[in-house]
């Protein structure tokens, strides 16, 4: 017998024993093999396509917040040029509440010096009045000492009060 070519004996059993075994393979093996196999590529097309579907939906969803960024920030620009607005018009509307209220309070000031100028003529007028009354008293006391000039002045007085009672 020659190392290479082996016995017709244990050919014959080779041969029936892979036989018997690709029978066995062929009838229950290979099936659920290849059933494995076409699960395995459905479930890989089905990954694939899931794949596919997530980055499409992905991809939206990018989209949407880019434009949600974008709207994001032209109202935040919005909300920016309006608060700038207000505090102009607030700055403004205090300025001008500020000059009425001087211009008010400088009324009411020169207002104030008018009264405190009339108050000071009419206290001035009053003590002239008094001064020159007092002036007076003391001339006709010093000029009526001696009975002619008192007699003589209330003729004077007497001849006016009629004159006047003539008059009206």
């Amino acid at each position: 017998m020659s190392l290479l070519l082996p016995d017709s004996g244990l050919l014959f059993w080779m041969l029936l024993s892979f036989g018997i075994v690709f029978f066995i393979v062929a009838k229950w093996g290979f099936p659920v093999i290849t059933r494995m196999v076409e699960e395995r590529k459905e479930y890989i097309t089905k990954s694939l396509q899931a794949a596919d579907e997530t980055n499409r939906r992905l991809a939206e969803v990018k989209v949407q917040s880019e434009a949600m960024l974008e709207e994001t920030r032209s109202r935040q620009l919005s909300i920016l040029r309006e608060t700038s607005q207000t505090k102009e018009r607030i700055l403004a509307d205090a300025k001008e509440a500020a000059q009425r209220e001087t211009q008010k309070m400088l009324q009411e000031t020169q207002k104030q010096i008018r009264l405190e100028h009339e108050a000071a003529l009419t206290e001035i007028r009053s003590q002239v009045a008094i001064l020159a009354v007092d002036i007076a008293e003391k001339i006709l006391r010093n000029k009526l000492k001696e009975k002619d000039c008192q007699m003589d002045l209330l003729n004077r007085m007497i001849d006016e009060a009629q004159r006047e009672n003539l008059a009206n």
